[in-house]
């Protein structure tokens, strides 16, 4: 009899590892299959969410068919509490089991924004308005109170911000965003501002970053920059005013319509460098590297004019009859009240 019952017992071990093992091929199978995922998508784990709450809100989600399974295998391989908080981009092919390796290594979907060379500081705030990632916390403020945000209220925020591409992740705010930006244009300045070129005509690497500006506006030719920059450090240099048209529609502001006349570069503004002398008391737009590369190491030659050819780039002129000849040539024959920018 006791015979009998070892081997019972013996039968009923051996099924329930027979069973376990099934069982345990089964819950593998499971996770090491594709989600049905047929496009990209993101799933969202906040923070503070029980890993029972992630698995409830992947089954509502219809990821996950048989949460059980991936309860158990989460329990089994102690990783239900190494889940972390965050953005999960889900792509076709991405099983259960990678899904869940994400996860525990917290490889959250990374987003981009792009501050634009040449953009205004309001251009900036309504790029950042309108992104649905970023939490919005400065849409109310005026821009006074943004650089106060950011420890700068006495600062005027154009300029102030490095025109480059920027990782971030869904969660953070748009005053986050900008404190990066500030930081960065202040590091690039000052690594900038040390390598410069002697006896060029700023009395601070803000003024630096004025002329970046201008140059950043003046051309989208990588090219170009030092040149640019070479032609308005000279006529500071030699005491001439820079005549740049970018300057001008900065200063009118709203009342720029599109169309630059004559009678706007006789009206005093102080950004106005066809009146003013020197550079304007600001930057005008959001600058990147290169430009302030640029501005602190200018090209040497001899050209103290440029005219826009129509094609994005620009003729360099040493003199002001092969500039006035440059202009009839690209600019005048096209539109009669055409000026070349700087003029002379």
């Amino acid at each position: 009899m006791l015979k009998k019952s070892i081997n019972l017992m013996a039968v009923g071990a051996f099924l329930v590892l027979l069973l376990s093992a099934i069982a345990w091929q089964r819950i593998n199978a499971y996770v090491d299959s594709p989600l049905p995922v047929d496009e990209p998508r993101t799933v969202l784990i906040e923070r503070g969410q029980g890993f029972n709450q992630i698995v409830a809100e992947l089954e509502a989600e219809n990821l996950v068919q048989r949460p059980i399974f991936l309860r158990i295998y989460a329990r089994l391989h102690g990783l239900a509490h190494q889940v972390k908080a965050g953005e999960y981009e889900l792509e076709p092919g991405l099983t259960l089991r990678a899904l869940l390796q994400k996860m525990i290594d917290g490889d959250t979907l990374r987003h981009f924004f792009t501050v634009v060379e040449g953009t205004t500081f309001a251009q900036l705030r309504e790029q950042l308005e309108a992104n649905t990632v970023l939490l919005q916390t400065l849409s109310e403020l005026d821009d006074s109170e943004v650089m106060a945000q950011l420890g700068e209220p006495e600062k005027h925020p154009e300029g102030m911000f490095l025109a480059e591409t920027y990782q971030y992740l869904r969660g953070m705010t748009d005053l986050d965003l900008l404190r990066r930006a500030r930081a960065s244009l202040d590091d690039a300045l000052a690594q900038a501002w040390e390598k410069r070129e002697s006896e060029l005509p700023y009395d601070s690497a803000y003024e630096a970053l004025t002329m970046a500006s201008i140059i950043e506006k003046e051309t989208a030719v990588p090219q170009e920059r030092p040149r640019i920059s070479g032609v308005f450090v000279r006529r500071l240099q030699q005491g001439m005013r820079l005549q740049t048209d970018p300057t001008v529609i900065y200063g009118m502001g709203a009342e720029y319509k599109g169309n630059l006349r004559r009678s706007d570069l006789l009206k005093k503004t102080p950004y106005n460098t066809y009146v003013i002398e020197g550079l304007p008391p600001t930057p005008i737009a959001m600058v990147g590297k290169d430009a302030i590369e640029a501005a602190l190491n200018p090209e040497t030659g001899p050209w103290l004019f440029f005219v826009a050819k129509g094609d994005g780039s620009h003729h360099f002129s040493a003199h002001l009859s092969e500039h006035n000849s440059a202009v009839r040539r690209y600019q005048l024959q096209r539109r009669e009240d055409y000026r070349s920018t700087p003029e002379g």
